[in-house]
């Protein structure tokens, strides 16, 4: 009988025991098998922000029916490898007219200014595809600041609206650098500088001033702003008042532009697509900058920048 009883103690131990490795091994499975499962959400989730960010998905919402308001934002400052760049907005306002539900076109600008060259391609695009499309206007909307190349782009709108803080013009022509020949004479440094050409050295920063090389200078910037007022006076013709220091340089308010003919009225985005343009609905035809041209522009284009730097300090706005 005592025998009897053991044998049932050990069964009934060995039954526990089986039934708490078989828990043990199922919790394991399934704990395994919900870390495949998070495992394979978190690769699909990495997946589609690498997707999204290369552009491969989740591109421009352009699928809606009906008539809209085309957007192309210019925000930053205008130059060849910036996202306001001449190929970038070109591309987009390309885009924008060649929609055939596009009842007209905003160009957006948020824009200190920048290179005139680049400026001056997307206001000959502008023109141009507005000449291809007459019946779709192209008006812009100032945001912060329409100055310098932001404003060569605006003129060639057919109008331009404003908010009444924004800050308008700037027409006019720089080069600026530094001069260091006082520090090097302080710290006992020589400059060596050998050339051939008399101005292949033009403006160097570490060498006295040349009075002619000053003075083609000024002529050069004098060219370049002829240039931006013709554009400008080719933009905005008879609603430019006659203003001493319109083309000097200033800047003004928003509400102070449309007194002086720079800009036509006060409005915003969802101002005009829905009151002037008459489409309600803005689809945004901006090209997205995607994570390879981001990494490209700001490492690849950062050596560049620094020799050319290194090669001049001077610059053109």
């Amino acid at each position: 009988m005592s025998e009897s009883a053991g044998g049932s103690g050990e069964n009934w131990e060995r039954e526990v025991l089986e039934r708490l490795v078989r828990s043990v091994l199922d919790e394991q499975r399934r704990t395994r098998n919900w870390g495949i499962f998070f495992k394979m959400l978190g690769f699909i989730y990495l997946f589609a922000l690498l997707f999204l960010a290369l552009g491969w998905i989740g591109g421009k919402d352009k699928a809606m029916s009906g008539k809209h308001t085309a957007l192309v934002e210019l925000n930053g400052v205008i130059a060849h490898d910036s996202p306001a760049s001449a190929e970038r907005i070109n591309a987009g306002l390309q885009e924008a007219f060649k929609d055939g539900n596009t009842a007209g076109v905003i160009v957006r600008v948020n824009s200190p200014g920048g290179s005139p060259v680049q400026a001056g391609q997307i206001n000959s695009e502008i023109r141009r595809l507005r000449g291809l499309h007459p019946q779709i206007p192209l008006y812009v909307v100032v945001d912060d600041i329409c100055a310098s190349g932001g404003y060569y782009v605006a003129v060639a709108a057919d109008r331009i609206y404003v908010d009444p803080a924004s800050v308008v013009g700037s027409i006019g022509v720089l080069m600026d650098g530094f001069g260091f020949t006082g520090t090097m004479e302080k710290l006992g440094v020589e400059r060596r500088l050998i050339t051939a050409g008399e101005n292949k050295g033009f403006l160097d920063p570490f060498s006295p001033l040349n009075p002619q090389q000053k003075a083609y200078a000024e002529k050069m910037l004098a060219d370049i702003h002829r240039q931006f007022i013709d554009v400008v006076k080719q933009g905005r013709g008879n609603r430019l008042k006659s203003a001493p220091e319109l083309f000097s340089g200033l800047v003004w308010t928003g509400q102070k532009s449309i007194e002086l003919g720079l800009a036509d009225a006060l409005g915003s985005v969802e101002y005009v697509a829905r009151d002037v343009i008459k489409a309600e609905q803005v689809v945004d035809f901006t090209p997205k900058e995607n994570i390879a041209e981001r990494f490209a522009r700001r490492f690849g284009s950062a050596s560049a920048e620094a020799l050319l730097r290194a090669a001049s300090s001077h610059s053109v706005r």
